[in-house]
């Protein structure tokens, strides 16, 4: 029996890397510690939340990177499919086309993309790996723009920023030269007045105006902004301590569980523990940019790579979105903030990388 059990919890650890693992339970843990103070009630689903995401981080780290590549053309076509049956009969949410109704629960397709697109965009580079040419590149970033297209269209910018970032970062890595994206660059500075006049919606736009004098509207469209900053401000070095923070527990604090959690560690715990908090992200990005560094094939490496900006990405978004230095997109803290959706794909995310690095030791060997 006690053979039974070791070979049972050997099997079950077995594609867990430690340190990645003990980086992401760390982060987990904050934000039980956090939610716990900003919004107690929802404590309890918070740990369902948890539990689901380590359950899914295992799947993930059990998926050979052989399997994915299989797999990858079939998960983004469904994606895909998937966005464009939102688009025609999708429920609408404060005048918002996002979910497919299910009838037992409402699904946000928008999701899949965050793993679908680095998947789709990986396996496409693999494919050409013998010699690409500019025109793979071009044809790579075609295959990004559609449900990138159809997720602003929603209009859901948080997550179409979030997907663009996670398929341009496949196309950076696969060696897009540095000419093209000066191009590219160029291009996108002389397009921006035509976009903030045709392409972004008004509540949009006026958002990006907040970010510069969100005291023209401190009840509005600024406040969330002008709560946050206070916040922020008030905590000082060490902060006013666990459930003490005025700004979130008189609930002066807009979205304070999930997109300004941020502002809560601040001011509940100061400084020192927002750079507790940036130092757990450091270790983790670290690490991740390790096991994509040393993967064994192209696919891998591009895949392990782009996970890894995914997590920067969300990290540095929202951090500059609660500081006032990013307009308002409503993109969660990583792994800290409350909810499911982005929780479940980031960890699954994790366990992807974990099994690029399991299956590179078994190469190796």
């Amino acid at each position: 029996m006690e053979l039974n059990l070791k070979a049972h919890w050997r099997r079950l650890v077995d594609p867990i890397d430690p340190p990645l693992m003990l980086f992401t339970l760390f982060l987990l843990t904050y934000s039980l510690l956090i939610v716990s103070s900003a919004s107690p009630e929802r404590i309890g689903s918070q740990l369902m939340n948890l539990l689901i995401a380590l359950v899914v981080l295992r799947i993930g780290a059990e998926f050979p990177p052989q399997k994915l590549l299989r797999y990858a053309l079939p998960v983004f076509a469904a994606g895909l499919l998937l966005l464009i049956a939102v688009a025609l009969f999708g429920d609408v949410i404060k005048g918002a086309r996002r979910w497919i109704n299910l009838g037992f629960m409402r699904f946000q397709p928008s999701e899949i993309m965050k793993i679908a697109m680095p998947l789709m965009l990986a396996w496409y580079f693999q494919r050409h790996e013998a010699q690409l040419r500019l025109r793979d590149y071009a044809t790579a970033t075609l295959i990004l723009l559609v449900p990138v297209v159809l997720i602003a269209r929603q209009p859901d910018l948080g997550t179409a920023i979030l997907v663009f970032a996670a398929g341009f970062f496949v196309i950076f890595f696969a060696g897009l030269p540095w000419l093209v994206i000066g191009g590219l660059l160029a291009a996108a500075a002389a397009a921006a007045p035509l976009a903030w006049t045709y392409v972004l919606h008004d509540y949009q736009r006026s958002r990006i105006m907040m970010l510069f004098n969100p005291e023209t509207d401190p009840l509005g469209k600024g406040f969330h902004i002008i709560q946050s900053t206070i916040a922020i401000g008030s905590g000082g070095l060490l902060g006013k301590g666990w459930g003490q923070g005025t700004q979130t527990q008189l609930e002066f604090l807009p979205e304070r569980h999930t997109d300004f959690i941020l502002a809560v560690v601040s001011e509940e715990f100061g400084l020192l523990g927002n750079a507790l908090l940036l130092l757990l992200y450091i270790l983790l990005l670290t690490r991740c940019m390790m096991i994509a560094a040393n993967a064994p094939t192209l696919f891998s490496r591009l895949l392990a790579g782009s996970i890894t900006m995914i997590f920067f990405t969300y990290a540095f978004v929202n951090m500059g979105m609660v500081s006032g230095l990013l307009p308002v997109v409503g993109v969660p803290l990583p792994l800290v903030s409350y909810g499911g959706t982005a929780l479940v794909t980031l960890s699954f995310g994790i366990g992807i990388l974990m099994s690029i690095h399991k299956h590179r030791m078994l190469v190796q060997k």
